[in-house]
């Protein structure tokens, strides 16, 4: 028989990763973290990209659970840059003594379930093999970079760079031609940087995306204070909201209110900034009158921005419904194309067809370029699952398994794979949601299903098929009564060829899905398979 080194082992040291290692510490329960990256921090760790910035406020992009931590933590504006949020991470590790838990530099690439023991056996690339009771998935919604299949990629003599891999020292940019190839987040966030600093910058755009200014500010104390004294009501709101955070559309249906009123409240959501513009009235993102009311409201203020009437109408999406793609939290990405130097490309009338030594060329002709900016996205919500060789009973794998569309029991659970817990995983609300609160939430939930077999002396918990077949139709029925699910976006899989469609995070709100978690554990986990060896 099999002892296993620990209870738990935790991959990832992210949101997620580090909320369920202080937990189980606290529990009292043997865990140990894995973690590629040489520290804690997950996304924010790998995207030191110029620009990089949180889309959630930093007051509610932060943990809930200590309320001492919420009150000594000081934010400085009111979207933390990357660099501030990887202090506020590294301030929660050292605060937690969480990396005494972790072993780092430790890419995780095989978990082969063991039935007869009941026990996950994990290897790294180093060779290192751990094994624990439960293993816990926190490797993040978006921590699998891509890169597009181009003729001649690898062939550019000139300095090659991609946003989700950032060096740590600085880049200069300074008197250099510059091509950036994608303008999702990643993209719209590090152009206007770039730009200031770059001697040439040619932007690659496959597919417009709609981008809100962020109105960002610096918190002086004046508002801080007020933010902090009304703290314990915004985290409520947050929690009982439909995307954790404490803003909700306006009041009146979109129906009952006149031209002056539909006006007013466009413009006020605008100037919250950012994803908060879709939601302006309730059914922006599921009807199309409403939604089509805030593209010719998006249309206007893009026109105030662009000069150029031929740069202006390929800025300008033409794809999807606003909203439907995540929208994009800028400063000064559209007015980046007013300025000489920059050249916006638009990939659907003038595709690139290979890359050189010398740069880029496009079926019209080459650019030659000294760097070449990925910012290509990537395979979100499973590839960071499918990029490790899990084997669940029987020796199946997960890869094969999810080849088709993922299926998944309340987002954590997969049929086939006991003792697998997957914390913001296909089927969870994770990036529809303010991701702090998700990961406290996912977090939780896998410790209590453990406190709850380890209560009653069970060693295996597994999804049954038909309750995760039936979660997935569920998600999928949700998302087709909105304007979603044919958007092409990485939401559905899109963004990556042959990956099977479909929406991937959970669309029914955060409250609703914890309301239904909540039910499943009540009810004694039902939908689930509990046992002993």
């Amino acid at each position: 028989m099999t002892i296993p080194d620990h209870d738990l082992i935790v991959i990832g040291a992210g949101f997620a990763g580090m909320y369920t290692t202080i937990h189980a510490e606290r529990r009292g329960l043997n865990v140990l973290g894995l973690e590629a990256g040489s520290d804690v921090g997950g996304t924010w760790f790998w995207n030191r990209y110029p620009g990089a910035r949180c889309d959630v406020e930093s007051l509610d992009y932060s943990y809930s659970f200590d309320d001492e931590l919420q009150r000594e933590w000081r934010w400085s504006e009111r979207y933390a840059t990357q660099p501030e949020i990887l202090s506020y991470l590294n301030h929660v590790a050292d605060r937690f003594d969480v990396r005494r838990h972790y072993r780092f530099g430790e890419r995780v690439t095989t978990a082969v379930w063991d039935e007869q023991d009941h026990v996950w056996d994990v290897t790294t690339e180093s060779g290192l093999r751990a094994t624990a009771r439960w293993l816990v998935m926190a490797t993040g919604s978006l921590s699998r970079p891509v890169l597009p299949e181009i003729p001649g990629r690898d062939d550019f003599a000139g300095e090659v760079l991609q946003t989700s891999a950032w060096p740590d020292a600085p880049v200069d940019f300074a008197g250099k031609r510059v091509a950036v190839i994608g303008t999702g987040s990643s993209g719209v966030q590090a152009i206007p940087i770039i730009a200031d600093g770059a001697a040439e910058l040619t932007v690659y755009q496959r597919s417009a995306n709609y981008s809100v200014p962020a109105f960002n500010r610096m918190l002086d104390d004046a508002e801080w204070e007020l933010q902090q004294a009304g703290l314990v009501e915004r985290r409520e709101l947050s929690w009982n909201g439909a995307a954790g955070s404490p803003w909700t559309s306006h009041p009146v249906p979109y129906s009952e209110a006149d031209e002056a009123e539909r006006e007013a409240v466009f413009e006020e959501s605008w100037t919250r900034g950012g994803v908060l513009f879709a939601k302006a009235f309730q059914g922006l993102t599921v009807d199309p009158v409403i939604n089509d009311a805030a593209r010719v409201f998006f249309e206007r203020k893009l026109a105030e921005k662009v000069l150029d009437p031929q740069v202006r109408a390929d800025l300008t999406p033409s794809d999807h419904p606003v909203g439907t793609k995540r929208i994009c939290t800028d400063t000064n990405y559209y007015e980046t194309y007013n300025r000489p130097h920059v050249e916006l490309v638009n990939l659907r009338r003038e595709p690139i067809t290979q890359v050189t030594a010398d740069g880029i060329r496009t079926a019209e002709r080459l650019r030659e370029h000294d760097v070449i900016v990925y910012a290509t996205g990537f395979d979100a919500m499973t590839g960071a699952l499918t990029s490790i060789d899990v084997r669940g009973r029987d020796g199946r794998s997960l890869r094969e398994e999810w080849s088709g569309f993922p299926q998944t029991y309340l987002g954590v659970a997969l049929p086939g794979f006991p003792n697998l817990l997957v914390l913001n995983g296909p089927g969870s609300p994770s990036v529809l949601s303010n991701m702090a609160l998700t990961s406290e939430q996912q977090g939780e939930y896998a410790l209590r299903l453990i406190d709850h077999c380890t209560a009653n002396q069970l060693t295996s918990a597994e999804a049954r098929a038909d309750a995760a077949q039936d979660w997935t139709d569920h998600g999928l029925e949700l998302a087709s009564r909105t304007l979603f699910g044919d958007a092409p976006s990485w939401y559905t899989g899109s963004n990556i060829a042959g990956k099977a469609r479909g929406f991937l995070p959970y669309i029914g709100g955060f409250r609703a899905y914890i309301d239904r978690c909540d039910a499943v554990a009540e009810a004694g986990y039902a939908g689930f398979v509990l046992s002993s060896r």
